[in-house]
């Protein structure tokens, strides 16, 4: 089965794909508040994405990939970094995927591009739940900051 071929060579890849991916952040002008985040805290994100992605693709629940994402996303509010800018970091990490995808694995036969045409459709959803639920932890925790401001605003007057 391709998929599960292109999931193993993703994840035996997983360190490349996330210096590739630090990389792509580190030299996008569109990404300059990325700089607010470890190096290493992002990369290792990145790399347990890659690392298990079949755990993500075929094992994970909505559920799982919110609590994640919402974590995720909390963090980079916390952070400095624009809604925005994380939404395009999440893009960025599914086209590295692509462009070692499109280096990396040839395809022989035309049942093989079904099976490739039902993995990037796990993928296009897991990515698409990604950002999703990154949004949601990123608007919570501007949501708590914006009641603790008032709060004190209001304790202080």
């Amino acid at each position: 089965m391709l998929a599960y071929r292109l999931v193993r060579l993703i994840e035996a890849r997983s360190h490349t794909l996330a210096d590739s991916l630090l990389d792509r952040v580190t030299q996008s002008d569109l990404l300059r508040d990325y700089q607010k985040v470890p190096a290493s805290e992002l990369q290792e994100r990145v790399f347990e994405i890659y690392r298990h992605l079949g755990d993500w693709l075929l094992g994970a629940s909505d559920f799982d990939i919110r609590e994640r994402y919402v974590e995720i996303g909390a963090r980079r509010a916390q952070q400095g970094v624009p809604l925005s800018q994380l939404i395009w970091t999440i893009i960025q990490t599914k086209e590295n995927l692509w462009d070692f995808l499109k280096r990396e694995a040839a395809l022989d036969r035309p049942a093989e591009i079904f099976g490739e045409l039902e993995f990037l459709q796990l993928l296009e959803q897991f990515f698409e739940r990604a950002m999703y639920y990154a949004a949601i932890g990123y608007e919570q925790e501007a949501n708590r900051n914006i009641h603790q401001e008032n709060a004190r605003n209001v304790l202080g007057n």
